[in-house]
């Protein structure tokens, strides 16, 4: 699948939802947020992505893929990522999930 800056990556969310169910997803997720974030800022900056992305595999990410992920993802504005609008980026790159996004809505709420 490609974002709108050209980079391409295998979707493997779907198969994880199906594995972990949406409550181990979604915690997945935040986990993914906390190996990125800025631990003194408490959001995801230019500056720790950057820095923390070969954690997930990502350490060929050149500064411009970096920026953009930053941009596409900045709901408020503030040029870094909270940990909803890192969780609602990471959905929006994967097609299938947003298709799916009200089931594992629904699960959501029926766990919680």
């Amino acid at each position: 699948m490609a974002s709108r800056n050209g980079v391409v990556f295998e979707d493997f969310f779907p198969a994880m939802v199906e594995k972990l169910g949406a409550e181990g997803f979604m915690k997945e997720l935040c986990n993914g947020f906390r190996l990125l974030v800025d631990g003194d800022k408490g959001v995801i900056t230019f500056e720790s992505l950057k820095k923390n992305s070969a954690l997930l595999g990502l350490q060929d990410m050149s500064d411009e893929e970096a920026m953009c992920m930053l941009r596409e993802g900045d709901l408020d504005g503030d040029g870094a990522l909270n940990e909803m609008e890192f969780c609602t980026l990471m959905f929006r790159l994967s097609p299938e999930l947003m298709n799916s996004s009200m089931k594992l809505l629904v699960e959501a709420i029926v766990n919680f």
